[in-house]
C-alpha cells in the first residue's frame, strides 16, 4: 500500500464515519479525512483514529467534489510519491482485499486510469429505498463510462485534467470520467467486492430528495458536455422531460378537448415499466427485484423533472445551486 493514499469525506455521518475509518486503518497510509462542517464529533473521532484531517473553509459552499480535490490536494502536497488515491464516502466501508486487488489492476494495466467494484447496501432489507440502492449499483463488469463515489484512480491522471470540478453538487464522478476518458484513460469495473454502503432512506421524502438530485445531475452534465461526441447524459435528460413533464402536461392540458380520453395515454407508464421488467429479468434480477426497480424508475421521472427544472432555472435566473441533502441527521 505504499503507492496509495486514501481520502474519505463526510459530513455529520457518526458512527457510520467511525465504521469507515476503521475498515481502513492499518491497511493504507496515508489516510485523509475531509470534514464539511460537521456539527458532531466526526473531527474528534477521525483524530483518535490516527487520521489526517482536513476541514474545509465554511465561507466557501460545500460539495464533495470540492472535499476531494482538497483531500487530493493535501495528498500530492504531503506525499508527492503517491501512484494512487482510493476515495470513499464517510457512509461506507471498503471491503477486506479491495486495496490490493485495485492496486494490481493499477499496476498491470497502465491504461486504466480509475478502478472500481461492486459497492453494496449493507441493509438492503431495512427499506424498499435500500433494496433499491443496491439494485442501482450492480453495474455491468467490464469497461464503463463513469465509476461512482468510491473507486482507486491514478493521481498522474486527475492531475492531468484539474481534478473534480468543484462546483458540482452531484454527478461530480461521470463528469470527471467525461474528461478522464477525453485524456485516453480507460475506467473498469472488476469483478470484486469493494466498498459496503449504509444509505439508510427509510421515507418517501428521501428517496425523492436524492432522485431529485440526480435529475439535477443529468441536467447539469448534458450541459457541460452534451455536445457529440459524448452527447454525455443527453438521453437520459430527454427521457426525464418526456415522461416527467411533457406526456403529463400533454394529457392533462388535453383531457377537456378530448373528453378525458386523453387519460388513456397514462396507460404508456405501466406498459414501459413492465418493458424494463422484462429488460431486468434477462439479467438475471429477481422478479420481485425486477418489479420494484421498473416501477420506480418511471416514478423517479417525477422528482427528476423536478431536478431538471430546478437547474435550467438557477441557470436562468444566475443562481448558484446549493447542496440537496436527503439523508441530514
Amino acid at each position: 500500500m505504499s503507492r496509495v493514499g486514501l481520502v474519505a469525506i463526510g459530513r455529520n455521518e457518526g458512527e457510520r464515519l467511525r465504521q469507515c475509518l476503521k475498515s481502513v486503518v492499518g491497511k493504507v497510509n496515508p489516510i485523509v479525512y475531509v470534514d464539511s462542517g460537521s456539527t458532531d464529533d466526526s473531527v474528534v473521532m477521525a483524530r483518535s483514529l490516527g487520521v489526517i484531517v482536513v476541514e474545509l473553509d465554511l465561507s466557501i459552499p460545500f460539495t464533495a467534489a470540492r472535499a476531494r480535490n482538497t483531500g487530493l490536494q493535501y495528498l500530492q502536497d504531503h506525499y508527492p510519491e503517491l501512484e494512487y488515491v482510493q476515495f470513499i464516502d464517510g457512509d461506507c466501508e471498503v471491503a477486506e482485499g479491495w486495496l490490493d486487488q485495485a492496486q494490481q489492476v493499477l499496476n498491470a494495466q497502465p491504461e486504466v486510469v480509475v478502478v472500481c467494484g461492486r459497492r453494496r447496501e449493507q441493509h438492503p432489507q431495512a427499506s424498499i429505498y435500500n433494496r433499491l440502492c443496491d439494485i442501482e449499483w450492480d453495474t455491468p463488469i467490464g469497461e464503463a463510462k463513469a465509476c461512482g463515489g468510491d473507486a482507486m484512480m491514478r493521481v498522474a491522471a486527475l492531475r492531468q485534467v484539474g481534478g473534480y470540478n468543484p462546483t458540482l453538487i452531484a454527478g461530480e464522478e461521470p463528469e470527471l470520467c467525461v474528461r478522464l476518458r477525453q485524456q485516453g484513460g480507460k475506467i473498469l469495473r472488476i469483478d470484486a467486492e469493494m466498498t459496503r454502503h449504509d444509505a439508510r432512506i427509510t421515507r418517501f421524502s428521501q428517496w425523492w430528495k436524492r432522485t431529485l438530485r440526480s435529475g439535477h445531475a443529468y441536467a447539469e452534465g448534458a450541459w457541460l458536455h452534451g455536445a457529440p461526441p459524448e452527447r454525455h447524459w443527453v438521453r437520459e435528460s430527454k427521457s426525464i422531460w418526456i415522461w416527467g413533464v411533457a406526456l403529463p402536461v400533454f394529457i392533462v392540458g388535453t383531457g377537456w378537448l378530448t373528453h378525458g380520453w386523453s387519460l388513456l395515454l397514462l396507460g404508456l407508464y405501466p406498459l414501459m415499466s413492465y418493458r424494463i421488467y422484462r429488460y431486468l429479468r434477462r439479467t438475471g434480477l429477481r422478479s420481485n427485484h425486477a418489479a420494484l426497480y421498473a416501477l420506480f424508475c418511471m416514478l423517479s421521472k417525477f422528482p427528476q423533472a423536478q431536478g431538471q427544472i430546478q437547474f435550467y432555472g438557477g441557470k436562468l435566473l444566475r443562481k448558484r445551486a446549493q447542496l440537496i441533502e436527503y439523508n441530514t441527521p
